[in-house]
């Protein structure tokens, strides 16, 4: 089956030191470009993470510090990586919570801002999870009837990741689906804006999820004590929350949306300030009545005078 695109769909496999957002590094990625037209685009990098592979993590994926340590660092390869990702969708295998938040860290962090206002998001982990509840390895010979080998390395789970949403859109073909709320759809279809809105189940704000929005279009916090509440709800009663969170250890994208939202609430709250102040303020601008001058004092009006208090 040939995927129905209007644009390029990025498909996307990061390995890393770890899988902590704001702390870890990249040290493989691969990229497969499915066009429009049929064809596919691939690149593939290896990358210094300038931080020690953990032995663990090492154990998972393979790549131990002496493969990386001629490598490029992240900052060398950047602009690469976002030309060659261009205006592409983008896809993977729990990329809505590991890898887009990974690579968007690596990016700021060198100070590449790469656009993701109009993009879609495909989250082929979560078309498996909801439809069968499986693991790649397990999607894979599920779907495609096939063995992973090599499980792990960038490019064969990335390609596997390709191969399975291929099989998922036949297999779900015209298949119904029922979420929490009742509501039955056929949400698996052969169009990146429907698995767009089926596979992005939290609307994330900041795509690491600590920031949501709720049914309101509002952002919440999604996480702790507050987890629910809207942010400006939290300004108006803690401020000091912002300060704690952009001094935390969250990912540098949950801090710039963090601090747009904040620059938002501030702008409002000076605005209705503002109003206030104007509605309490005295009539500057009013004229004073003019008073007419004295008319001089005349023998009629002396007459008048004297009639009145007898004298």
């Amino acid at each position: 089956m040939k995927l129905n695109l209007k644009r390029p769909l990025a498909f996307f496999d990061l390995e890393a030191t770890g899988v902590n957002v704001g702390a870890d590094r990249i040290v493989e990625i691969a990229i497969l470009k499915a066009m429009p037209n049929g064809t596919e685009e691939m690149l593939v990098k290896r990358i210094n993470p300038e931080i020690p592979i953990p032995l663990i993590t090492s154990l998972i994926h393979g790549i131990y510090d002496e493969d990386v340590k001629n490598e490029p660092k992240f900052g060398d390869v950047a602009q690469e990586l976002a030309d060659f990702i261009g205006d592409a969708d983008l896809a993977g295998y729990n990329s809505n919570k590991f890898d887009i938040p990974m690579l968007l860290e690596e990016f700021l962090r060198v100070g590449v801002d790469l656009d993701m206002s109009d993009r879609k998001f495909v989250d082929v982990q979560n078309i498996f999870h909801q439809m069968e509840q499986r693991t790649l390895k397990a999607a894979y010979k599920f779907y495609c009837d096939k063995d992973l080998t090599n499980a792990h390395a960038a490019e064969a789970d990335i390609r596997a990741t390709y191969e399975v949403l291929l099989a998922q859109l036949d297999k779900y073909k015209d298949v119904e689906f029922t979420d929490k709320q009742g509501k039955v759809s056929v949400p698996v279809v052969n169009d990146v804006d429907a698995l767009h809105l089926f596979t992005n189940l939290n609307k994330s704000v900041d795509y690491a999820g600590r920031i949501v929005f709720n049914d309101n279009g509002e952002e919440c916090i999604n996480f702790g004590k507050h987890k629910g509440k809207t942010l400006e709800s939290i300004f108006d009663t803690e401020p000091s929350y912002y300060a704690w969170m952009m001094q935390g250890d969250f990912p540098l994208f949950t801090k710039k949306k963090l601090e747009e939202i904040w620059k938002r609430w501030n702008k409002k709250k000076q605005e209705l300030k503002q109003s206030v102040a104007s509605q309490n303020q005295p009539q500057r601008n009013q004229q004073p009545k003019k008073q007419e001058p004295a008319k001089p004092v005349t023998n009629y009006m002396l007459e008048q005078l004297k009639m009145k208090f007898g004298k």
